[in-house]
């Protein structure tokens, strides 16, 4: 059995979505020949939403060591508020003594807190150990600078984080003897950096879907309740961020549905829009993103918003109360929702609002079961907003079988099942320790 150290600050009871990999896959790694043994944060030190539920869908025996990070509250002050940087030392220096005190294979790195990646760097010109990294969202980008995006949040603090990642990125991605992304695109952007990194063995490996998870999320009895059991309304729920990220496809939808109005205000009346945990922070502390855009529509009575995250289990429980769930695409191609597998393993009808030639697109292509309507610029053509009324039609009517679109269950449990992908991950864990990085880099 070999030994797989896999770094994620974030780990249950916390719950943040980079590390929903690593949560669904350690159940599969034993079996494929690789026992996991976790470095995180403590939750103690981690601002973010815990749920407690998470346990139950992992292993009870699983090594967890949790190191300490720098408080938050005077970190922020000088630049440092970031769990990454606040953790570094304390997990760097946790790391070091896991692997000088223990047998470990390989190193793991599965968050976004990507400065860490420089710790498994060092780890490796110390112990030797390879590692390999999981590229979930880019460390540089330059998706703020393009023409028509939005303003990048943080100000300096986004400036001193860019400059970072132009400081670090290299450094800790030269050393790796693999990497695996959520996206093809992530490799393009490093291949037109570094001339090396188109040598660097790399597979595009989905975060997919854990059945357990809706076992689990059924279980819950504190959820909110869509239905009253008074008045019949049609709920569509949209978990998980929204608004400025999204802004194009929230004003395609939320057009569509003042039109709607317009046309049929008594059919109007009877849908609900729900954007829920539509922020990363705690409750309380959220602020609505979605609710004055819908205000600027008219239909702020129609929507509601919850804009602090909530538990993973609880967002499925909700989508599996829901009549239709809403799918929103971001203007970064790149961009494709991890909730799009639970959305369609929910097997809710599914209403998808796109741009032409995206990844999220491409995607639904290939899975099936999604409404989708396609955006093809900034603005909002009559034919898009024509065919989300067909769709809020088609939930008045009970979303009728013969009109749902074709879903592809073959396709979908043969690429996004969990135990799937973590075959795929543990052959690329294999790979690693077959062809160290320095051998990969001579065949250039």
């Amino acid at each position: 059995m070999r030994r797989v150290l896999i770094v994620s600050p974030h780990f249950p009871p916390v719950n943040a979505p980079d590390m929903q990999r690593v949560r669904m896959s350690v159940s599969h790694y034993r079996a494929l020949g690789w026992e996991p043994v976790i470095l995180c944060v403590a939750p103690t030190h981690v601002d973010a939403t815990h749920e407690d539920e998470l346990a139950a869908t992992m292993p009870t025996d699983l090594e967890v060591h949790r190191c300490g990070a720098w408080s938050r509250s005077w970190t922020k002050y000088i630049g440092l508020g970031t769990l990454g940087l606040r953790c570094w030392l304390p997990l760097y220096l946790a790391g070091r003594r896991i692997l000088r005190r223990s047998r470990i294979d390989l190193v793991f790195l599965s968050n976004t807190q990507f400065v860490t990646f420089s710790a498994a760097r060092l780890w490796q010109q110390e112990f030797g150990v390879p590692y390999l990294f999981d590229l979930q969202d880019p460390w540089r980008t330059d998706h703020y600078q393009q023409a028509g995006a939005r303003r990048p949040p943080g100000g300096w603090k986004y400036l001193l984080a860019r400059a970072m990642a132009w400081a670090l990125e290299e450094f800790s991605f030269s050393g790796a003897s693999a990497a695996m992304s959520v996206s093809g695109s992530y490799f393009q952007s490093l291949h037109q950096r570094y001339v090396w990194s188109r040598c660097l063995r790399s597979s595009v490996i989905g975060f997919g879907v854990s059945e357990q998870d809706f076992v689990a999320a059924r279980t819950l009895t504190s959820v909110e309740r869509l239905h009253d059991g008074h008045r019949k309304l049609i709920h569509l729920v949209n978990t998980g961020a929204a608004g400025p990220i999204m802004p194009h496809a929230l004003n395609a939808l939320l057009t569509a549905l003042a039109s709607f109005r317009a046309t049929a205000p008594d059919l109007a009346a009877q849908l609900r829009l729900h954007f829920i945990g539509t922020s990363y922070v705690a409750r309380g502390q959220g602020k609505e993103v979605v609710m004055p855009v819908a205000r600027h529509f008219g239909v702020a009575d129609l929507v509601h918003e919850v804009p602090h995250r909530i538990g993973h289990l609880e967002s499925l429980a909700l989508q599996l109360q829901a009549d239709g769930l809403l799918l929103l695409g971001s203007s970064d191609p790149a961009y494709s929702p991890s909730k799009t597998f639970p959305y369609f393993l929910s097997r809710r009808p599914m209403l998808a609002v796109t741009f032409e030639g995206s990844q999220l697109s491409s995607l639904l292509n290939k899975m099936g079961g999604a409404f989708e309507v396609s955006l093809s610029g900034g603005g909002v053509d009559r034919s898009a907003v024509h065919a989300i009324e067909g769709f809020f039609r088609l939930a008045l009517e009970g979303f009728p079988p013969a009109r749902l679109p074709l879903r592809r269950e073959a396709y979908f449990a043969a690429h996004y099942r969990t135990e799937v992908l973590a075959t795929r991950q543990t052959e690329l864990f294999h790979a690693c320790l077959q062809c160290p990085a320095s051998r990969v880099r001579l065949t250039v």
